[in-house]
């Protein structure tokens, strides 16, 4: 089977011709897989599709046209209507997101507790810290008030968090700077539960070169140089 180790970008399956030679052609989107309705993605176009097969399938057979650049997975999740994020809501937005991180850390390093392989040692032991420190908030909703004062209280705690999250993100290429691409991943699981997060990746590029290096994503967190 040539089509084996034969790779193809995302939207694209790879079919041996006549003489055996393996290439990429587009995915037919009637011939994708069926899915579950938690399995449904929105594309930028505002329409529901059955899975990213099916939106990356339809991207691929409009390669070459305007329709085609400008459609992208926007969120995880069937189409809804997203409301507008507020000034007041993008202020507030850092603070729910680097408790979300830190407690996503915790997470990792609990399960690592019994079975590793999560995370590697030389982070278990950075979050380890954090782990063992009394004063952490338990994860849950909190008021603003107490999420903002637990930041100035226990600073060093949240400082890891938002570095870690930056270099997982930051791979295709490892560069320090992220890219939309790059973004995708993270932008796209949370628009359905964080309204904001489209306007903080936004503003969070300070110099509007659509690229968000460490300097500027730090920034935006509220960590110091």
């Amino acid at each position: 089977d040539t089509c084996r180790n034969f790779h193809c970008k995302r939207g694209k399956v790879c079919h041996a011709d006549k003489q055996g030679k393996p290439h990429c052609i587009c995915q037919d989107p009637a011939a994708c897989s069926p899915t579950k309705d938690y399995e449904h993605v929105c594309g930028t176009d505002n329409k529901t599709y059955d899975g990213t097969c099916q939106l990356f399938g339809t991207k691929c057979q409009l390669e070459g046209t305007k329709i085609g650049h400008q459609l992208h997975l926007d969120y995880m999740g069937s189409c809804k209507h997203i409301p507008p994020c507020t000034d007041h809501e993008v202020d507030q937005f850092p603070l729910r997101m680097r408790d979300w991180l830190k407690n996503i850390l915790i997470q990792y390093y609990e399960r690592d507790l019994n079975t590793s392989g999560i995370l590697t040692e030389k982070q278990r032991n950075k979050v380890k810290k954090i782990y063992q420190n009394d004063k952490r908030l338990v994860a849950g909703d909190h008021p603003v008030e107490l999420l903002l004062h637990d930041f100035e209280k226990n600073y060093h705690m949240y400082v890891y968090p938002v570095h870690w999250q930056f270099h997982q993100l930051d791979q295709h290429p490892v560069d320090r700077l992220l890219t939309h691409s790059e973004l995708a991943p993270l932008r796209a699981s949370l628009v359905p539960m964080e309204h904001c997060i489209t306007r903080f990746f936004q503003e969070c590029d300070g110099d509007q070169d659509k690229l968000i290096a460490l300097k500027e994503w730090c920034h935006c967190f509220g960590i110091k140089e």
